[in-house]
């Protein structure tokens, strides 16, 4: 089977990219065709690891070396090629909505780019992973390709106009995989004549070292964006010091709410309590080191972090935000759950967990075991379900 997965920068280090590469290496392991193709490239080599077998390309290469041309244009057509080419470098995207974080990362030039693309596909499974690239695959992607849109993100978290524009033009591709049950549910209710499934991310391993639950060490890990809710989860810590002052948070991530949260941090006198960490490319090590995994998102989608957290044996507390914790988690059982933004609520969860070593390692017993379920293998089993279900209704079709 030829599967295509077309990312924004595949390169570069996120959730979405590491999933898919997951994805993809997966695949290839099971003998499939398998290529990668990034929109961007900026970087020399990609973050994650890439599977030998899989084919790993770029649409437009924005890296530095790319740009050193050793001659300019010579006839007519070649200079007007480049002066429209340089006049579309400088404008918006066309197709995609405002809101859409690919707005800004692309450009007219680039649109252009890969709508040509898209348009001179035939064969095969395309396999797209935003919704920018969804929408242009919707729209464009049109020569005979199976179309699978990939959401990882809820559909209440989109704004409205990019919510008219899925609306509008999901009904269109082959078929669309979402995270969540409920995220399920919502795509069904606003939309028809589309095929809606859920599959869950996998992660990337489960050979993890396990987490003895002994230290006192409390991680969570995230872009630092108002999404991921560290300015709710930092005065919640600072309720539980007076009662557990040897204990420690540690956050690791980067992003632009860096400033903010230092000031918070300050505010709260917990300038040995909690660590803003920073970036790092040995996460498994440090929730080797903690003993439980903090969830203070706003909204999710399946949040990855929380099952590679899991699969450390980590127990985990976590607001009970759409979309994602609840299809993971059993409150009481692998974790807690707690309202969404309820400070009180996530210190008075906290501080349970800091109390009883035996309950911390009970419940990352059990989130050890929830978490096998989202294995590579297992995960890829359900690809290929969906996969040959879409080419067999077309061969019918046909």
């Amino acid at each position: 089977m030829k599967i295509r997965y077309l990312l924004l920068h595949a390169y570069g280090m996120g959730g979405t990219i590491r999933t898919v590469l997951t994805q993809a290496n997966t695949m290839a392991g099971a003998g499939h065709d398998v290529e990668v193709v990034s929109v961007l490239r900026r970087r020399d080599e990609p973050h994650f690891a890439v599977d030998p077998r899989v084919r790993l390309s770029a649409l437009t290469d924005l890296r530095r070396s790319a740009r050193q041309h050793p001659a300019g244009p010579h006839g007519p057509l070649d200079r007007y090629r480049a002066w429209r080419a340089d006049r579309a470098a400088g404008r918006p995207p066309r197709h995609i909505p405002r809101s859409e974080a690919g707005h800004k990362a692309m450009n007219r030039r680039i649109e252009e780019t890969l709508i040509g693309w898209l348009g001179g596909l035939r064969d095969g499974v395309l396999v797209t992973t935003r919704p920018a690239l969804n929408l242009l695959a919707a729209e464009f992607a049109t020569g005979g390709v199976i179309r699978v849109g990939q959401e990882h993100v809820n559909l209440s978290a989109h704004q409205p106009d990019l919510r008219a524009a899925i609306v509008r033009w999901y009904p269109r591709l082959d078929a669309i995989a979402v995270l969540t049950s409920r995220d399920r549910e919502e795509y069904v209710r606003r939309m028809s004549g589309i095929r809606v499934v859920r599959i869950p991310n996998a992660v990337h391993s489960l050979d993890q070292k396990p987490s003895t639950c002994a230290s006192r060490i409390a991680i969570a890990a995230g872009r630092l964006r108002w999404q991921k809710g560290f300015d709710l989860l930092i005065p919640a810590f600072a309720r539980t010091v007076e009662e557990f002052p040897d204990w420690q948070l540690r956050i690791f991530g980067a992003g632009d709410k860096h400033r903010q949260l230092r000031r918070l941090i300050d505010k709260h006198h917990l300038y040995n309590h909690v660590l803003l960490m920073g970036s790092t490319d040995r996460l498994d090590d440090e929730m080797a080191k903690a003993s439980m995994f903090v969830l203070s998102s706003r909204h999710e989608g399946l949040p990855m972090v929380l099952l590679e957290a899991m699969s450390h044996g980590l127990p985990v507390v976590s607001f009970d935000c759409p979309t994602g914790p609840a299809d993971v988690l059993t409150h009481g059982k692998e974790g807690l759950l707690v309202p969404p933004e309820d400070v009180d609520g996530l210190a008075a969860a906290m501080r349970r967990l800091m109390a009883d070593e035996a309950l911390r390692a009970e419940m990352g017993d059990a989130a050890l075991a929830t978490v096998q379920a989202y294995a590579p293998e297992a995960i890829r089993e359900r690809w290929t379900e969906l996969f040959t279900d879409l080419m067999a209704a077309r061969t019918v079709r046909r």
